[in-house]
């Protein structure tokens, strides 16, 4: 198992960190426990050590059950990692409780990283008018807490305040090759590199968008590497990164468990063949995005409700990983029917407003048109 030493910590954690937030479930929606408990139990004897949950995984029960497991093990051969929620503290009292709640739930006296989960530029205020650092401080002064951090989801702008701000021990960030420059993104990346900040990387294969692509796109992984997944190119991409320390993944099946474990066994870093022929890909991708909507809502409020930017991202993300599984539960479940484009009664309003001169009205007669034709062909 490739291992990455934390100079700054004096200690040594498994590149791939069991992310427990996305374990294989029942029909009534509970975490399988039999399955769950084998696939950390063999990602475990193969020399995973960083073991990463959080209070709302699982409806809330992601920490009972990952407590429960690692009962067996020697509580030094494992690292565990739980977050703060901030939207659920509102005064020191909530933190307190909240904290003392998660070691009963994982049935332990410490955490050895605890992070305070998903900071933006909002929570960042909430978290600086509370002294929640200055909370967690007192708690690692008591050894309840081995290494703070956040866990990250706004742009460069606010990461750059909040990473600057305290000496973390860490922080996580979502990283992958195809949002280089959303979130922190590479300026992030380097950043923390230059401030000494490890990092753990959240998101290395998008939720699951990078594990599969349209036969074309995954025909040209495949000519790279017959005997590799298309998500195991994700992932070295990330560990390929000298500041990266756990690349996290939220492993739901078995088969997952072993290509996972079948990559960072046998860890390589990517040459510079291998990045270049990447780099092409992703411009490919890049190339298939089918109008140059930013996202900056100039258009926005349609007066028929029509969420126009929600509309093209979803149509944009279609055409460029070629299948609907990459947008179905973004067009079925996230998108309401009032906000679809089918709802565009084409008097130009949000022309008049959008920057980047985009044919709105014409559009979002295609998005509609690709979208159902796609969702009836699946």
């Amino acid at each position: 198992m490739e291992k990455r030493k934390w100079e700054k910590l004096g200690i040594e954690t498994s590149l791939l960190g069991f992310g427990c937030m996305r374990f294989p479930v029942t029909p009534d929606g509970k975490i399988d426990e039999k399955r769950a408990e084998a696939m950390l139990d063999r990602a475990i004897a193969a020399g995973v050590n960083y073991i990463d949950t959080a209070y709302p995984y699982h409806g809330g029960e992601s920490e009972t059950f990952v407590g429960k497991v690692l009962q067996k093990y020697d509580r030094d051969s494992f690292y565990l990692a739980t977050k703060m929620p901030l939207w659920a503290v509102a005064s020191l009292e909530d933190a307190q409780r909240i904290f003392e709640e998660q070691l009963h739930k994982l049935r332990t006296d410490h955490i050895d990283f605890y992070l305070l989960h998903a900071v933006g530029r909002e929570r960042w205020e909430k978290v600086k008018e509370i002294g929640l650092v200055e909370f967690c401080e007192g708690l690692k002064a008591q050894g309840k807490i081995r290494h703070l951090g956040f866990s990250f989801h706004d742009d460069y702008a606010a990461f750059e305040e909040i990473v600057s701000a305290y000496a973390w021990d860490f922080c996580q960030i979502q990283y992958n090759y195809m949002d280089r420059f959303e979130q922190a993104g590479d300026r992030g990346y380097a950043l923390a590199e230059k401030l000494g900040v490890p990092l753990v990387v959240m998101e290395p294969v998008k939720g699951g968008s990078l594990a599969n692509f349209s036969e074309d796109i995954n025909a040209r992984f495949l000519q790279m590497d017959p005997q590799a997944s298309v998500a195991s190119w994700a992932l070295r991409w990330v560990g390929s990164h000298p500041n990266v320390k756990v690349v996290l993944s939220g492993m739901s099946t078995e088969a997952q468990v072993e290509d996972n474990l079948k990559t960072f066994e046998n860890f390589r870093p990517l040459d510079e063949k291998e990045d270049a022929m990447l780099e092409q890909i992703v411009g490919v991708l890049q190339g298939r995005v089918q109008n140059g909507c930013t996202g900056c809502r100039y258009c926005m409020p349609c007066p028929m409700g029509v969420d126009i930017p929600h509309n093209f991202a979803i149509w944009n993300r279609y055409h460029m990983y070629g299948t609907y599984d990459h947008v179905k539960r973004g067009w079925e479940v996230e998108l309401k029917e009032k906000a679809k484009a089918k709802n565009c009664v084409e008097c130009g309003r949000c022309e008049a407003q959008c920057p980047q001169k985009l044919s709105i009205r014409k559009d979002l007669k295609k998005v509609q048109a690709d979208l159902d034709a796609a969702m009836c062909g699946r």
